[in-house]
C-alpha cells in the first residue's frame, strides 16, 4: 500500500544549508584539529551509545545510537537500528518527488534496501543522513569522524537516487537529544554503555542484530550483562 503525501512534506529534509542538522557543539565543536585542554571534559561525539538493560524510558530500550554532537551545551545522536514504521526507501523517493513511481522498481538493489530509521523523537517528521565520507555539500555535510559524515539536505537523496551519493548510508526520521549534563547523568546512572563506533555497523541494513553485535564489539556477551556496568 502507498504512503500518503501528509507524511512527507518536501521539507522533510531541508532544501538549503540553512537546514544543516543540529550541532550542540557550539564553537568548541565547530573547530577541528585541537587538542582539548589539560583538565577539560571529554566529550563522546562519533561514540556509539549502547542502551543497558535497567533503561526505563522504553524509547531508548535496546538502541544503539551513534552521537553526532556532545559538548557542555548538550548532546544529539540517531539511533541506527530501529526502522521507522511501514517505510522504505523507494516510497519515500517516490513520495518526494526526487522519483516517479514508474521508477521505484528500477531502483538500484543498494538503494531500493537502503534503511530508513526512526532516528529518535525529536523533529520526527525531519530526516538525517548518515553516511560515508565520499560525499560532501558545502556548508551542509558534517563530518563527524573520520568514516562518518551527517547531512540533513535534500539534495543528498536526490543525489543518492541517481546513483551519485555516498557508498553508505542510512536516513533516519528525527533524532535523540540530550540537554546539558542530562546525558553525563544517564551513563552515570548506568544507563548507557559508550564506546567507539563502527562504521561497519552503523551501516549495515540488519538493525534487529545490532545491539547485540554493539555489545559483543566491547567484549561484553548479551546474555551476561548486568545492569551495574559502567563504560567500555
Amino acid at each position: 500500500m502507498g504512503i500518503m503525501r501528509s507524511r512527507f512534506p518536501q521539507d522533510l529534509l531541508s532544501q538549503d544549508a540553512a537546514g544543516a542538522a543540529p550541532d550542540p557543539r557550539g564553537d568548541a565543536g565547530a573547530e577541528s584539529g585541537e587538542a582539548p585542554a589539560r583538565g577539560a571534559p571529554s566529550y563522546l561525539d562519533g561514540q556509539l551509545l549502547v542502551a543497558m538493560p535497567g533503561m526505563a524510558d522504553e524509547r531508548f530500550s535496546r538502541s544503539v545510537i551513534y552521537l553526532c554532537a556532545h559538548s557542555a551545551e548538550g548532546a544529539m545522536g540517531i539511533i541506527v537500528n530501529k526502522p521507522a514504521a511501514d517505510l522504505n526507501m523507494p516510497d519515500l523517493l517516490v513520495q518526494l518527488d526526487i522519483i516517479a513511481q514508474d521508477d521505484a522498481i528500477r531502483l538500484p538493489s543498494r538503494i531500493g534496501h537502503m534503511p530508513v530509521l526512526m532516528g529518535g523523537p525529536v523533529e520526527a517528521s525531519r530526516g538525517f543522513v548518515l553516511h560515508s565520507p565520499d560525499f560532501h555539500i558545502d556548508q551542509s555535510t558534517l563530518l563527524i569522524d573520520d568514516g562518518i559524515c551527517l547531512t540533513a539536505t535534500i539534495e543528498i537523496l536526490r543525489a543518492i537516487a541517481v546513483g551519485k551519493g555516498p557508498a553508505s548510508a542510512v536516513l533516519a526520521l528525527g533524532y535523540a537529544g540530550w540537554q546539558a549534563g542530562q546525558l553525563e547523568s544517564e551513563i552515570q546512572a548506568n544507563g548507557w554503555l559508550h564506546c567507539p563506533a563502527d562504521p561497519d555497523l552503523i551501516f549495515n541494513t540488519s538493525l534487529e542484530t545490532k545491539y547485540d553485535r554493539a555489545l559483543r564489539g566491547i567484549g561484553i556477551e548479551p546474555a551476561m550483562l548486568s545492569t551495574t556496568a559502567g563504560h567500555a
